[in-house]
């Protein structure tokens, strides 16, 4: 469904600063994460720029790709039950630890300080690590400011991701930021997700990156309050899983 409060194209473009300050003040949320990940997986490290190596886990094989970026304050685990289930479908899932996260025991620690501006950088590393795995086709997935750090990402030349899915991505946060600049550059395939009901603004959010990004494109405004990957272990993680696997069949089949 769209968003319910239509707005036009000016319109969405003035709502970004008032949303950028309002994820700024808002902190992500986070429902409880899985102890430890699936015994198929393997837990991987690689390098990212500034010379820090960073912790992840790969689950399952194949040609296609995921990278799953975490959001704010959580972690790779966040993603492991979605990284299963994508590995179930045939897909290779990367989830990982932005530079500076440390969990610690199966869930990793990455080096480096928290540097938010930056870790697109860490998902530019984690797209070049799929693909030294044999992956020749990348999707990018994230979550919150892992999401924003994706489109980001997906802006850098010579990137060439196939298609990204952004859950509750803000415009931006703090030193990360998606401007009309950055999304005109992302020709990959692009799903925008929020809750209606996400206190932090996601939807708003969510309508605005699409008004400035260029085709393919959709948006998906779903009746939940939750934020990031909580929307994929809330009321409406069924529909939006359904639908996610089914956007990656159109862009990127496994």
């Amino acid at each position: 469904m769209r968003g319910a409060r239509p707005r036009t194209a000016r319109q969405k473009l003035l709502l970004l600063p008032v949303i950028a300050t309002t994820v700024l003040a808002a902190g992500c949320g986070g429902r409880d994460t899985p102890s430890a990940p699936s015994e198929d997986s393997r837990a991987v490290s690689f390098a990212a720029p500034g010379g820090v190596r960073l912790a992840g886990r790969l689950f399952g094989e194949g040609r296609v790709g995921v990278v799953l970026s975490h959001m704010y304050p959580a972690d790779q685990r966040s993603w492991w039950r979605f990284a299963e289930r994508l590995a179930e479908d045939g897909y290779m899932a990367l989830t990982f630890d932005f530079r500076g996260y440390c969990p610690g025991g199966v869930a990793g620690c990455s080096e480096g300080e928290k540097e938010i501006g930056r870790i697109w950088q860490d998902v530019v590393a984690a797209i070049e690590f799929l693909r030294s795995q044999g992956a020749t086709t990348v999707v990018l997935m994230g979550a919150s400011m892992g999401a924003t750090a994706s489109l980001v990402a997906a802006a850098q030349q010579g990137v060439g991701v196939s298609a990204i899915v952004s859950l509750s991505a803000p415009v931006s946060f703090e030193g990360l930021t998606a401007t009309a600049e950055v999304l005109a550059r992302v020709t990959a395939a692009k799903f925008f997700v929020a809750g209606v009901g996400d206190p932090n603004g996601a939807a708003d959010a969510a309508e605005a990156l699409y008004a400035q990004s260029p085709q393919p494109k959709r948006v998906e405004i779903l009746p939940a309050d939750d934020h990031g990957t909580d929307l994929l272990e809330g009321s409406q993680s069924g529909i939006l899983q359904t639908k996610i696997l089914d956007y990656l069949q159109v862009y990127a089949p496994a």
